[in-house]
């Protein structure tokens, strides 16, 4: 059974498939991709980060 993609955004560039990403840039990726960059902090949740902004906004 195929694993279904999930869009990650990313939070510190990393090289990905011979190009370098940039930050806040959306990827789909399988589960298995994004283990290690989700661990490493490179991505993020793209549902976490808008969470995160508009906390940050009502904080300001």
């Amino acid at each position: 059974m195929a694993q279904p993609r999930k869009t990650y955004v990313v939070l510190v560039p990393f090289p990905y498939r011979g190009h370098w990403t940039v930050k806040d840039q959306k990827l789909d990726l399988l589960p298995c991709e994004a283990a290690q960059l989700l661990r490493a902090g490179r991505l993020g949740d793209p549902s976490t980060q808008a969470a995160k902004k508009t906390a940050e906004k009502k904080a300001d």
